[in-house]
Order: structure tokens, then sequence, then C-alpha cells
């Protein structure tokens, strides 16, 4: 029998910002956190935002602009576990919501906050995406093929692995550290610095025989070839990391090239070249699902590289199911996928889409649900809404 996710009961203020800031909100929240975001106002009926990022939260639309506005969203930020800032350093700062004005009347407050560009650094007051945020970290000289410009993946990289999965990663040391201290702290991460200490083993390995070769000849950016994608008949892909030699033999020995010695002659950086012909010969001889046919439980590390459509449409076959991040066997996090099963497929009803559809949240909604379960408040007592925004009645609510 399990019980409750693993941060039932924590309390998340997450300021309404773009990817980063709201996947460290969306890890919260499958871990079972109350995340409730604070969104601007809108009239004459509320639009979604464009953040898909919204699994299992709830939404208070909040006009930081009027002084009762602000005065609620003070004092959710003082009864808060955690706050998550994705704005430029100051804005919340000017709003009286900074931590030098929280901390001292929330001292057990995780302060955490996003920006893309170091604080510190030449480049803190400019704008910025996922890929100037690789380009300044020295990470994305490394990503693309021989001869060809560098290649962003997605944003990936910087936004949610060096970005928000970075942050929570920070929140949950805070409140690990809160345990034994009793106070919280400010949680500062920015993704030039994650993506860059993501990129910790091919940095160190630039000087060694591992990566010391222009980008796109080293054994693990496509320069070695039997490390890379290849095409096969039907137009997909099979994806090949048979690195060691035991599995090196098995991988030839799948697609009939035993005895022919290459066997000994993998190392040679002389021969990549003609090898790679080969094997883009070989594969495009079959179909993906042939060659699946080959490689299935052996351990020539040769995989199907699988597309999310067909990933979705057949779940069970391809691992299709989105899943939580982690399996906690005790308190497992919230499921993604609905029709959870057991503690590696989460806990609860799962939401619609299954991982694959994102779905926006309205401004406001929810977000009454919450002040109720948190404070205790209702509206035309210790709140109410104007122009669209909840706002604090003076002198009616209480901590």
């Amino acid at each position: 029998m399990v019980s409750q996710p693993p941060l039932t009961g924590l309390k998340v203020v997450e300021f309404a910002g773009l990817a980063p800031g709201p996947f460290a909100g969306l890890l919260l929240s499958d871990a079972g956190a109350t995340v409730l975001r604070i969104d601007r106002p809108a009239l004459p009926r509320a639009p979604p935002t464009e953040d898909m990022l919204t699994r299992h939260k709830s939404s208070a639309a909040i006009d930081l602009k009027s002084p009762a506005g602000l005065a609620l969203a003070r004092r959710l930020c003082l009864a808060a576990d955690v706050l998550i800032d994705p704005f430029r350093p100051g804005v919340l700062e000017k709003l009286g919501l900074g931590p030098d004005a929280l901390l001292p009347l929330n001292p057990r407050l995780v302060y955490a906050r996003m920006t893309g560009f170091r604080r510190d650094g030449r480049y803190a007051a400019m704008a910025g995406h996922d890929i100037n945020y690789l380009a300044v970290s020295g990470v994305l000289s490394l990503l693309g093929r021989k001869g060809e410009k560098p290649t962003p993946p997605w944003n990936i990289l910087a936004d949610f692995a060096g970005g928000g999965a970075t942050l929570f990663q920070g929140v949950l040391m805070a409140l690990v550290a809160r345990e034994k201290t009793g106070r919280g702290q400010v949680v500062e991460a920015n993704m030039v610095d994650g993506a860059s200490y993501l990129a910790t083993f091919p940095r160190m390995a630039l000087k060694t025989p591992l990566g010391a070769y222009p980008r796109g000849e080293n054994l693990l950016d496509t320069g070695c070839p039997y490390y890379d994608t290849y095409e096969t008949k039907d137009g997909k892909y099979m994806a090949v990391g048979a690195l060691e030699p035991q599995f090196f033999a098995l991988l030839i020995k799948g697609l009939g090239l035993e005895g022919t010695g290459w066997e000994e002659r993998r190392q040679d950086r002389a021969h990549w070249p003609e090898l790679r012909g080969l094997f883009e010969r070989v594969f495009k001889s079959r179909t993906r699902q042939e060659w699946e046919a080959v490689f299935d439980g052996t351990d020539a590390c040769c995989t199907p590289v699988y597309e999310y459509g067909e990933m979705e449409a057949d779940m069970e076959r391809k691992e299709g199911d989105q899943r939580p991040a982690v399996t906690l066997r005790n308190t497992p996090c919230l499921a993604v996928r609905k029709g959870a099963t057991d503690p590696s497929h989460g806990q609860g009803e799962g939401v619609e889409g299954g991982g694959y559809v994102g779905f926006t949240l309205a401004p406001g909604q929810g977000g009454e649900e919450v002040l109720n379960r948190w404070l205790g408040w209702s509206r035309g007592r210790e709140f109410d809404v104007q122009k669209g925004g909840l706002v604090l009645k003076d002198g009616k609510a209480k901590l």
C-alpha cells in the first residue's frame, strides 16, 4: 500500500513565466506539492496563457500594480513554503516581494530564483533564449556533426535540464537544509551554469583522447560510426551505440558482417569512413521493423529510433506511456497517464492526454479553492475580485 506523494502539504507560489520556472513548478506539483501560479488578470474573459506546464496546478489572477492585489500576493508569499521567481533580477524586489522583504517575515521560505544568464555576468541585463545560454556556456560548441555549424537540441538542455530541473534540485536541497536549521534561504539558478554543469564530463573529455578532436569527430558526438543513427529501408532510423568490443561483435553479427575483420579494425580511425558507408548500405537494406526483429533481446546496443506520434499510438509495445521521472516505491509521485497500476506509473487518476497533450490554465482557475485550503479565506470576507483580479480586503485577512 502506497502513501501520499512526497511533497504533499508543500505550498508553492509560482509567478507566471516562461518554460524553466513553470517546469520547476511542474516537478513540484507532480511530486504532490500544491502549486499556485500568480497570473495577470485578463478581461472581460480570462484567456489561457501559453504555458502548458500546468499539470496539477491552480492559478490566482492578481494585478500586482494594484495595492490591494499586491497586498494579497504578499500574504500568499508569507504563507508559502516555496516561491518561484522567473523574472529578470530586480522585478519582484521593486514590488516589495524580494527575499530581503519576505524572508524576515517568513524565515522558512525557500525563495527560488531563475535567470537565463548569470546574475553577476556580462550578459546579466540582456534578454536571451535557450540557444543563447548554451552558446555562452560553451555547451553549444560541442553539438553538431563534422563540418556543420553548432546545432541546438530544441530547448531541452538549457531551459529544462540546466534551468527548471536544476532549480528544482536546488529547492529540494534547501528543503532538506530547512529540516536541519528551521530556516529557508535563497536558491539561485541560471541556465548558463546549469547547462555547463551538465556538460562536466564532455568538457573534461576535451583534454583526453575521448573528446580531443573537433566537433563531430569524437567517439560520442557522431564521429564514430558505431555510435550514430542509420536510416532504414522505410525511411526510419536505428540507433547504434556498440562501443565495447563484445557489443560491437554482436552488432557485426546481426548485420551479417561477421568474419570480415571489422572486429579488429573498429578502433582504427582511418577505416571509420569505410565502416560508416558499409553500415549505411546495410541498414538501408531492411525496414526498421525487420532490424528490430534482429536486435531485440540482444546486447548489440542497436535500438529503433521511435517518434512520439507512434509511441502515443502504441504505448505498451513502444514504452510510450509517460511516467513520473523517478519511481518512489512507498510514496509515488502523481500519475501522468490515466490508469496507473503500480508505483512506477505513479498514483492518482492521471491527466487527459497522458503527457502528450499540454493544457493551458486560465488565470484564476482554481485559485480561490487554494486560498481556502491554505488560509481558510473566502471571497467577500478576506478577499474580493476587482477588474478580474483578486484583492485583499483591508483589515480582514489574518495569517
